[in-house]
């Protein structure tokens, strides 16, 4: 399994805070024996915040703390005096977090940019005496109670943010791409499932432009189902820009292979096919000029390039390529 650094499923049970009650309190002072309410409202209970965060790239930080309590908000006093606010819980997680309910598995929220979102609000402070006055009643006996929190498990999943998520076979040359285009230093080894968690690199354009590109490991036919690493990382797929299908020059059957990723993530999710897609033809420094011809009559119609990441061959041109269809 992925190694515990990358972490991109959480379960908590998270509570926001109940309001203050209102305050029940008539004003009495010497000579003032009969002053009217002046009980002050409760402060609201505490919310639940998630706080997009780029400089975070997994839940990790989440995956030990199940229980997470936001402060109730204070009674409120005499003297119109409010309740103090609960104190808010924010808690910083990597863009691409999306919320879900454990039990229908719907989505509650996605967090996709730097900013505040709340997912559970903190329950209203009720209302102090000193609101209900009237003119034919200056001294109500009744003040609101604060409302109650809002609690109970929500699940919390990592889709990874990319403009460019790599999809292969695993030993499609992912990793190696991944190494040479960035400075990202995936593991490298002639073995299925070396990558057993997602890398993500920036990749340099010229005239200081730049791109984010996912390693995402490799999918295997019947991955929508499970298989291999399945339905663990496919995930990820879903949120990048534009996919880029890898496959070897010495596959048997490009065009196959092709189709078989193709639908695997059509299994697992259709309106990933509405994607960008491009073809990188990898291991290319294997094939001669006749060899690359006969392969090109057999290609999927789609934007494609030879590479070899050993050589460097035409890993300008597939930067050209990236770069334009994502801009297209």
């Amino acid at each position: 399994m992925a190694s515990s650094n990358f972490v991109d499923y959480v379960k908590l049970f998270l509570r926001s805070g109940s309001g203050g009650n209102g305050s029940m309190h008539l004003h009495r002072e010497k000579f003032v024996p009969k002053g009217g309410a002046d009980g002050g409202n409760g402060g609201r209970g505490g919310h639940i915040i998630l706080r997009g965060n780029k400089q975070y790239w997994t839940l990790i930080h989440l995956k030990y703390r199940k229980h997470i309590y936001a402060d109730n908000g204070q009674a409120g006093s005499g003297s119109l005096s409010t309740g103090a606010n609960g104190k808010d819980i924010i808690l910083d997680v990597p863009l691409g977090t999306v919320v879900k309910d454990p039990e229908t598995y719907d989505v509650l929220l996605e967090v996709t940019d730097e900013k505040e979102y709340v997912l559970l609000r903190g329950g209203r402070g009720g209302m102090g005496n000193a609101h209900f006055k009237s003119a034919t009643n200056q001294t109500p006996r009744y003040a609101q109670p604060g409302e109650e929190g809002v609690e109970g498990w929500h699940i919390l999943e990592l889709k990874l943010l990319a403009d460019v998520g790599l999809v292969g076979f695993p030993n499609a040359g992912k990793s190696t791409l991944l190494s040479v285009v960035s400075a990202a230093k995936p593991k490298i080894a002639n073995y299925a499932f070396t990558t057993l968690e997602p890398n993500l690199g920036i990749v340099y354009y010229r005239d200081d432009k730049s791109f984010v590109m996912a390693d995402i490991p490799g999918i295997i036919e019947g991955a929508h189902e499970g298989r291999g690493l399945g339905l663990r990382f496919l995930r990820h797929i879903e949120r990048n820009s534009m996919l880029l299908f890898m496959i070897p020059a010495d596959s048997q059957d490009i065009a196959n292979e092709y189709k078989i990723l193709l639908n695997e993530l059509k299994q697992y999710n259709p309106e990933l096919l509405d994607k960008k897609r491009a073809l990188a033809i990898t291991k290319s420094d294997l094939l001669d000029d006749e060899l690359e011809k006969e392969i090109k009559q057999y290609l999927p119609d789609i934007p494609y390039v030879f590479i070899s990441s050993i050589t460097n061959k035409g890993i300008s041109e597939l930067k050209d390529l990236l770069w334009k269809e994502m801009n297209s």
